[in-house]
């Protein structure tokens, strides 16, 4: 995964309504000292001067460069001079004023990103016990303080005032007809929509670096759960972190393993959300517990504990109130959760909602559920939203599996070499695996793994993958695959974007769904594809499944930040109570009557809603995009189909999703797809 916060766009007024506060805090803020007389003057004078240049955009490079204007930046007349020396009349000037934006924001970007991850390494990489400088550093921003010296220097003002925002909407009714560089010059425009104090900024990086960090070293020892009977169902040695790892090892229990394992990582799973599990278990084989009861032994006595103090609610807390603080210095999206949307991934949050309580809605959901539960021999438990079932498998067991990953991949330099075979397996040429691979590294991860991607072409991407003793387990190698196609995606959108400005794809959702089609061929990467004649529509039940589950999660996300926003004051434990509510209303409302159980929260125990603030809604759509792709690389080679779609660069979804696919982004072709699939199976 990766974080992107850029962009720009108009407001909601149900998300408006649901921040009581902004308004109120925006009178407190420092005014621009320009009334619109002098906006309109200065316009007017200039239209006039330049008939044959756009007239919307004079106009909205003179208002947004006024707006960001304060006193401390000088009086009227130092404005009026400031737009008669800056504004740009001449088409090459403009042009080659563009070009060098581009180049210096590339060497900007490019440093300030690679001191994060240099500085982050103690806390993402396998490097011993962590220190407390390794948390003081690696919550230090150093790009924090940028914007406040672009405007400082009129830098910000030169790009805003030639190079004005955009909105969503005006994106998505302009952007079709526009050129190139009209497209590069609104990605410009995107740098400058606000002014945040640098404070503000940095706030936000230690909070997410500690809620990260917190999430990273959230392990449980597996080998010391008990069940009701006192027995231990998992080996002694294995660590899980949540809930990826506690996930993935239930998903491995469908087939020839026991339900009685995936029943006591439900439990786990429970007490995490809930906050009654021992505080003591927590990254420690120190103790032994029986989830189910919640007690906790210590050389086979029963022994008091501490719960965890609603730590988990607190992170997420934190985040928020680093988010929200933001606010007032962002008119054109007044909360966060219309810059997550809007700004970031440039869809409506209301549209993603509706989009997601559709696809979930569908009557085709029950039919898959009576599908896998026929499967299953059994009535459905809350985790089979997790059910693994529809994977074609090779034959080969996870055991046989484990056996080839750790002999092949025994530490991350053998896993870094296979990396040009993998992109030669999946159509690349030889000379562009070669160049490919050589622009990314493969690091030991102390959490579950991410992806990092450069952002100057002299930098590489880094591949943070967890890599035990004896060698990657299969679910490693999976995940590993997975970031592997972020990566892919990463350096193929900046090296062969034609502007630096549109590297990168319209959102995060859409370097998901390219992971996505990588990790979904790990096994024809280790040369054991399968020959089932069903892959194909054993592969659409899967997508349709996975993106049923993760929708409602995101959904569950979604509910919680307007709740915060509703309730800025909450403490940690009414968080974690409204969490469970909210999580349990979802699950109610979408679930219960499929599973036949009610009033589950399970839907909350993603740890992205905890260290990745509205980052969820990334993999639903992340699902109904890959489908997409994947139905038109039938008929088209794979590497060729990505190579086309990502060097697009970024557009916005729409449009992107009709130059890759030939057509835009929607739940109903997955849905129309499963339909078929379960006639085809005479289901």
């Amino acid at each position: 995964m990766k974080k992107l916060f850029l962009s720009v766009i108009a407001l909601s007024a149900v998300l408006i309504s649901c921040n009581p506060e902004t308004s109120n805090k925006k009178e407190e803020m420092e005014k621009s000292p320009i009334n619109e007389n002098i906006v309109t003057q200065l316009s007017d004078s200039l239209k006039e001067a330049h008939p044959d240049m756009d007239a919307i955009r004079i106009e909205k490079g003179v208002q947004q460069a006024a707006s960001l204007w304060r006193e401390s930046d000088g009086d009227e007349q130092s404005f009026k001079n400031f737009v008669a020396e800056a504004f740009i009349s001449n088409a090459e000037e403009r042009s080659t004023a563009l070009q060098k934006l581009q180049r210096n924001f590339e060497i900007l970007n490019g440093y300030f990103h690679r001191l994060a991850v240099d500085l982050q390494e103690p806390l993402h990489l396998d490097m011993g016990k962590l220190h407390e400088l390794d948390y003081k550093f690696g919550s230090y921003d150093a790009s924090s303080h940028l914007q406040e010296d672009m405007y400082a220097n009129k830098l910000a003002f030169y790009v805003v005032l030639n190079f004005p925002a955009y909105s969503l909407e005006e994106k998505m009714e302009l952007g079709e007809d526009w050129t190139r560089e009209e497209w590069v010059a609104a990605r410009a425009g995107d740098k400058f929509n606000s002014r945040i104090p640098a404070e503000l900024l940095q706030a936000i990086a230690k909070s997410t670096t500690e809620s990260d960090t917190y999430i990273s070293e959230y392990n449980i020892f597996m080998g010391y759960l008990l069940n009701q009977k006192g027995e231990k169902l998992f080996p002694e040695d294995l660590k899980l972190i949540s809930h990826w790892g506690l996930r993935d090892e239930l998903k491995s229990h469908y087939g020839e393993k026991t339900q009685a394992a995936q029943e006591m990582i439900y439990q786990v799973m429970l007490r995490i959300i809930s906050q009654e599990i021992p505080q003591q278990v927590i990254n420690s084989g120190e103790y032994e517990w029986n989830p189910f009861d919640n007690v906790l032994y210590k050389e086979d006595k029963e022994v008091e504990f501490d719960k965890e103090p609603y730590t988990r609610y607190a992170h997420l807390l934190s985040n928020f109130k680093a988010m929200k603080a933001v606010d007032p210095y962002t008119p054109l999206y007044p909360t966060y959760i219309d810059r997550a949307f809007s700004q970031n991934m440039e869809i409506t949050q209301l549209e993603v909602e509706q989009l997601f309580r559709n696809f979930i809605s569908s009557e085709t959901v029950n039919d898959v559920a009576a599908l896998i539960s026929e499967r299953l021999g059994r009535d459905l438990r809350p985790y089979d939203i997790w059910y693994d079932g529809f994977k074609a498998r090779t034959g080969v067991s996870e055991d046989d599996l484990d056996e080839i990953t750790e002999k092949r991949f025994s530490n991350p330099e053998a896993f870094n070499k296979a990396l040009p075979g993998f992109l030669k397996q999946l159509g690349w040429e030889d000379a562009k695996a070669e160049s490919i691979s050589s622009k990314i590294v493969v690091d030991p991860a102390r959490g579950a793994g991410h992806a990092w991607g450069a952002e100057m072409r002299d930098d590489v991407s880094h591949l943070r993958t967890r890599i035990p003793e004896s060698g990657m387990k299969y679910k490693g190698y999976n995940i590993a695959v997975h970031e592997f196609g972020h990566n892919v995606e990463q350096t193929i959108t900046l090296h062969d974007v034609d502007h630096y400005f549109m590297h990168g794809v319209p959102n995060t959702a859409f370097t998901e769904a390219v992971a996505f089609t990588f990790q979904s061929r790990d096994l024809k990467l280790l040369g054991l594809d399968s020959e089932n004649p069903r892959a194909e529509a054993l592969a659409t039940l899967d997508n349709f499944w996975s993106a049923y589950e993760i929708m409602g999660v995101s959904i569950v996300d979604m509910e919680v930040w307007k709740w915060m926003y509703m309730h800025p004051e909450a403490t940690p434990e009414e968080l974690a109570v409204a969490v469970q509510e909210i999580a349990m209303k979802v699950w109610n409302t979408y679930y219960a009557g499929v599973f036949g159980v009610a009033d589950s929260p399970i839907l909350a125990i993603y740890s992205h809603m905890i260290d990745a603030p509205l980052y969820l809604s990334n993999y639903p759509l992340g699902h109904l995009i890959e489908f997409q792709m994947e139905a038109y690389m039938k008929d088209n080679a794979f590497s060729e189909v990505l190579t086309n779609a990502l060097t697009q660069g970024r557009l916005i979804p729409q449009l992107w999703m009709k130059g890759a696919v030939g057509e835009e982004l929607s739940g109903e072709p997955l849905i129309k797809a499963t339909e078929n699939t379960l006639k085809e199976m005479n289901y």
